[in-house]
């Protein structure tokens, strides 16, 4: 028996109801917009990783609970302070470099509760 490669378009549907009932009433969904914790409750981790990235070290920050947008604005704040580029991805903020102390003594500043994981 032969697999067959199927398109990932049709195996995925997410947020669809089917139904049979012809009078069943379609209601509005709405997504859940996640409220952004206040920075004394966030509990953030630092530490640096060097993982599929061709041997060279970023600083990782995760565990941020909130908003999108909130979220870039803090990665945004993070590298102009460090003087260095990165991103926001998949709910993490990467960093390039090893930066672990600075952004521990900037967040902490700012009233997150930090943790260093790592070395």
């Amino acid at each position: 028996m032969s697999k067959e490669k199927r398109s990932k378009k049709f195996n995925s549907f997410d947020g669809i109801v089917f139904s049979t009932n012809p009078d069943e009433q379609i209601s509005n969904f709405s997504e859940e917009h996640e409220d952004t914790l206040v920075p004394s409750k966030q509990d953030l981790r630092v530490q640096l990783d060097k993982k599929q990235r061709a041997g060279k070290a970023v600083t990782l920050i995760t565990g941020f609970i909130g908003d999108d947008d909130d979220l870039k604005a803090l990665g945004k704040m993070l590298k102009s302070k460090c003087g260095v580029g990165g991103s926001v991805k998949d709910g993490d903020i990467l960093i390039q470099g090893d930066f672990r102390t600075k952004i521990i003594e900037i967040l902490i500043n700012e009233g997150y509760k930090v943790k260093k994981i790592g070395g």
